[in-house]
């Protein structure tokens, strides 16, 4: 690692890792920050997973060697796993219900933990997360990494659904649901923001790079906080 694999005819994958790694998600979203600072003719689109760089390009106006060719000159200009994150990250305060029957899986989840349900509500709200990356629908976040307590199970069977909204937990992450969907992680808390809206000049209301903290608070008042397309959330440059 890093390694650089060909995606399709017109792909080209930058890995950094096997496994998710903090490195590894830095050196991922630095690269493809750095890729698309270089504006390199022939680069069509660029996104990044929890571990590599991908780029999409055009193969009747760039070559898969010359391409790979400035990719590897890329990798050997520094250390990306030590790379500094890209410019204009935010840190999003997100409100949050934890428990009750919006989020019925949060006893399980703390007893996976070791933890009661206080107790995991605390070390869940004290994270401050990244967003590692934008995946398997529009606008859902993967956020990490939680402390090693968290490094817990996802279920042996599937929930049938969870709202928009759901946030879940394990193997020390967070996903955040940005549609209604069946999913193996456990549902602890519901948040009100929306995080995919397609008529928006901004669809996707996270980032990968933002860092996020969510902030606990009572059913009513995220009832309240519905008619706001934010659902209370705030956001502010990270520096």
């Amino acid at each position: 690692m890093p390694q650089i694999v060909t995606a399709g005819v017109d792909g080209m994958l930058v890995r950094f890792a096997d496994r998710l790694s903090e490195p590894a998600n830095r050196a991922a979203l630095a690269f493809r920050a750095a890729v698309e600072s270089l504006g390199w003719d022939g680069v069509e689109e660029t996104s990044s997973t929890l571990v590599s760089t991908f780029l999409r390009f055009d193969p009747l106006h760039l070559s898969h060697d010359d391409l790979r060719a400035q990719l590897a000159t890329l990798l050997k200009s520094q250390d990306w796993y030590a790379a500094d994150l890209p410019q204009g990250r935010r840190l999003w305060r997100i409100p949050a219900v934890f428990g009750t029957d919006m989020a019925p899986q949060l006893e399980q989840a703390a007893q996976a933990a070791g933890m009661t349900e206080s107790e995991a509500i605390a070390s869940l709200t004290r994270a401050r997360v990244r967003v590692q990356s934008i995946g398997f629908a529009p606008g859902q976040p993967y956020l990490g990494e939680l402390p090693e307590a968290w490094d817990i199970s996802r279920q042996s069977t599937i929930t049938p659904r969870v709202p928009a909204g759901a946030v879940a937990v394990a193997i020390r992450q967070f996903v955040v649901f940005s549609r209604p969907s069946p999913t193996g992680w456990l549902h602890v808390a519901q948040i009100s923001a929306q995080l995919f809206r397609p008529e928006a000049d901004t669809p996707f209301l996270l980032r990968p790079g933002d860092d996020v903290q969510f902030i606990a608070t009572e059913p009513g008042a995220l009832e309240q906080m519905r008619s706001d397309p934010q659902g209370g959330a705030t956001s502010e440059a990270i520096e």
